[in-house]
């Protein structure tokens, strides 16, 4: 079996070399941004929302679990709005080494958001509006997606000038046309 070091670096460069945009956080390998996608099926109120989610692997890892938590903000019974943690038992608890970093984004995450557990939950506010109204939960969710997991939020979309950089240029261009027109009568 390969070292915990060897195997870091190769899940991370599978994971890099998937379809997800991961971010490097500092210089190391054990913290980094994923750009992970809501579940497409048409039943997923989550379907379309793009959340940023930190990993932290442990240096132990593959042998212990990552840290995974949402950046922006999920309503999910099992996902704490505030910090974001998970309450994943395939992470938290039941972890193996056969596990992968592909395996969270690909299969972990989705059924996650697919099949909430509302009996074990971070968020109970979610956890109760789930089990009293489903409609009424699945209206909340993607009131949320709409808010918080635009692909805009999180980078996704090249980012152009800020306004504020343009409107600066050209109030130094406006201005210094006008002390000069001033000037030259």
């Amino acid at each position: 079996m390969s070292s915990p070091s060897k195997r870091r670096e190769m899940d991370l460069m599978k994971l890099m070399m998937s379809d997800y945009k991961v971010e490097m956080i500092n210089d190391g390998m054990q913290e980094f941004c994923v750009h992970f996608h809501g579940p497409n099926e048409t039943e997923s109120p989550y379907q379309g929302g793009v959340w940023k989610v930190k990993v932290e692997l442990p240096d132990a890892y593959p042998y212990k679990s990552p840290s995974i938590g949402f950046i922006n903000k999920m309503y999910h019974p099992n996902v704490d709005e505030m910090s974001g943690s998970v309450c994943l038992d395939v992470i938290n608890q039941t972890w193996s080494p056969m596990f992968d970093l592909v395996n969270v984004f690909e299969v972990f995450l989705p059924q996650l958001l697919l099949y909430p557990n509302a009996s074990d939950p971070l968020n109970g506010e979610a956890a109760a509006l789930m089990m009293r109204d489903k409609a009424a939960y699945e209206l909340r969710v993607k009131e949320y997606c709409e808010k918080y997991a635009k692909p805009e939020n999180i980078g996704d979309v090249p980012e152009e000038k800020s306004s504020d950089e343009e409107l600066t240029e050209d109030e130094y261009d406006s201005s210094d046309e006008q002390v000069a027109g001033m000037a030259d009568p």
